[in-house]
């Protein structure tokens, strides 16, 4: 008995919530499905599902061994692929990304990047999390700004502007801040955001806003700029239509902070994998001319 026997049984089962799904998952009948958990329980001599006749739930063990048994078929098909690939991209590919970036520009390259391979299969995660993505068994995620996981790698792709503005009819009523110690008498949208940055004598200088409308989407806060209800900073690819057609004002404009990196992140050993290596390679050349600006967004 081998053992890996088992083990792609009760994954399968655990991801699809029934017998039946997780043998259709693997193309076999679920009398066998039934009798390959059983010799798992009995080996491991523990119970990883609990049954009912409609479904199955797993256990608190179960739960804990299938993370691990996750990361086991996931490092077997890297293993495979790392042998048997020709170089063309395939198997599945996980990614993650914020949401405004990813639905603006990311999956729009992964749209392109999937005609291109019809081989690979690909899953786009777009939220605003800090995904894990070795826990989480992620391929490669999009992000910006300082990279502290040490167990990954980090690409720089493109790089994104800051913009701090506001709307005519604002400034009309409230004036323009000067400096960023005038932004405490001024109305502030605050987004995902919980810290505004600036660059005052050649140096990084934080500010915390103070705000009493506060929301998690960008483009929540674009609306309520152009509305009139204050001042935002916000990354340029929110607001570069609206500064170009002067419903917005862009403010302290000496100060604006230096440039924010956007890296792909992906785990130490997948670089070496063609669908991560060769989508790295796409997204260095494709964003910054989808971003324009020098890649700047």
């Amino acid at each position: 008995m081998s053992s890996w026997d088992g083990i792609d049984e009760f994954v399968a089962i655990a991801t699809a919530g029934t017998f039946r799904g997780g043998a259709s998952a693997l193309a076999v009948s679920t009398t066998h499905m039934s009798r390959a958990i059983v010799r798992l329980e009995a080996r491991l001599q523990t119970q990883l599902f609990h049954r009912t006749t409609r479904s199955v739930r797993l256990t608190d063990t179960g739960r804990v061994f299938l993370e691990h048994c996750q990361r086991m078929l996931m490092e077997r098909e890297e293993a495979f692929a790392l042998v048997n690939e020709t170089g063309e991209p395939q198997g599945e590919l996980r990614l993650t990304c914020s949401t405004a970036m990813g639905e603006r520009f990311i999956a729009p390259i992964l749209r392109r990047f999937a005609r291109t391979y019809p081989r690979l299969q690909v899953n786009i995660d777009l939220t605003n999390r800090v995904v894990d993505l070795v826990a989480e068994g992620y391929d490669l995620a999009v992000r910006t700004g300082h990279l502290p996981d040490s167990r990954l790698i980090g690409t720089r792709i493109a790089s994104r502007s800051l913009v701090t503005c506001a709307s005519p009819d604002y400034l009309a009523r409230r004036g323009s801040p000067r400096t960023v110690d005038d932004l405490g008498s001024q109305d502030l949208l605050v987004g995902n955001a919980g810290t505004w940055h600036f660059r005052v004598d050649g140096k990084a200088r934080s500010y915390r806003p103070h705000s009493r409308w506060r929301c998690n989407s960008g483009s929540a806060v674009l609306e309520a700029a152009l509305d009139g209800m204050g001042v935002c900073q916000l990354p340029g690819f929110y607001v570069r239509q609206t500064l170009a057609e002067g419903t917005l004002v862009p403010l302290l404009t000496d100060l604006q902070p230096a440039d924010e990196p956007i890296w792909a992140v992906y785990p130490q050993r997948r670089h070496l994998q063609p669908k991560i290596s060769e989508l790295v390679s796409v997204l260095r050349k494709e964003l910054p001319a989808m971003l324009g600006m020098g890649g700047k967004v």
